[in-house]
């Protein structure tokens, strides 16, 4: 039996009620000749939630969100978008799917604003007005030729035909390519409301900072194997922190600390000792109340810091 690892919220987590699975991966498996590119990835999405999947180059993520969305069939496995299959029920699950590929490409003759018509026919029809407040929202020219438009540009028209149907699901990959930093604060924005109004969002950047700012649960990649699924929160109370003491006289023998449970380093300068400690500070602070202390710094370690603990610097 495959164990699935669940992306869960933090009131599913706490029992408060079960949610409906929005994106499904069973032993998903993709094999290119001698090349394992995905390997037995089992996981579970649900509503309301999202998921930063995150990896290297070459980890596999572009390779499970193209069978998630039904462009690539897998060796193995299989994945549903609300119970549809991606494969042997193709049309059901791609009509609940917003998606916004890694490398977006429209028809360059086309002025964005016909594009967008193009693609709302093919959906069946999109209400003008959710098209409209996408528009005004990223600041896009929908007048422009998509051939004559920046990168930048480009992308806005990427994301608001992801959105502008309102889907169940989003999957973006690397969605803020080329954007400025204002529109960036605008698509977090509008990927929090859709979470908020039970949808779900699949998002794989290599901006940890962005993952980290919207991201509910975060999953791992490692050449083809999904290594961990964890809350940030969790992901955050299991990493490394650094803590800077200063001290105004005495100071607390290191040998004494690095003792303490949870502790993996510890420096000292004159009257300034720097801890890294993973896990519950508790006894260290209980350790150096008896002394004088002056000041004490904690940095929380951020997401991009895990992610290299993980992976290395490589």
């Amino acid at each position: 039996m495959i164990e699935r690892q669940p992306a869960q919220t933090p009131e599913h987590r706490a029992g408060r009620g079960a949610t409906d699975i929005s994106i499904e991966l069973t032993g998903l498996t993709k094999a290119y000749r001698d090349v394992l590119a995905l390997s037995d990835v089992t996981l579970e999405v649900p509503s309301g939630v999202v998921f930063g999947y995150v990896g290297p180059n070459g980890a596999g993520k572009t390779t499970t969100i193209r069978i998630l969305v039904g462009l690539m069939r897998p060796t193995g496995g299989g994945a549903r978008i609300r119970g549809a299959d991606t494969v042997r029920n193709r049309e059901a699950a791609q009509c609940r799917i917003g998606y916004l590929p890694g490398q977006f490409v429209a028809y360059p003759d086309l002025t964005a604003e016909q594009y967008l018509d193009y693609l709302a026919h093919l959906r069946g029809g999109v209400e003008p007005s959710v098209r409209r407040d996408m528009i005004d929202r990223l600041d896009l020219e929908p007048g422009h030729r998509i051939g004559a438009m920046s990168h930048g540009n480009r992308q806005k028209v990427g994301l608001v035909q992801a959105f502008m149907s309102r889907p169940d699901v989003l999957v973006l990959d690397e969605p803020t390519t080329g954007l400025d930093p204002l529109v960036q604060r605008e698509f977090l924005a509008m990927v929090r409301e859709v979470r908020d109004a039970g949808g779900t969002v699949f998002l794989s950047s290599h901006v940890l900072s962005e993952v980290e700012a919207v991201a509910d649960t975060v999953g791992m990649l490692r050449k083809g194997r999904l290594i961990e699924v964890r809350s940030v929160a969790e992901l955050t109370r299991r990493a490394v922190r650094r803590i800077d003491l200063l001290f105004a006289a005495e100071v607390p023998d290191p040998d004494e600390l690095r003792r303490l449970p949870g502790v993996r380093r510890v420096d000292r300068w004159a009257q300034r000792i720097q801890v890294e400690v993973q896990g519950s500070t508790a006894e260290l602070l209980k350790t150096v109340a008896g002394y004088d202390v002056i000041d004490i710094v904690s940095r929380e370690p951020d997401l991009e810091e895990i992610f290299l603990g993980y992976y290395g610097q490589d």
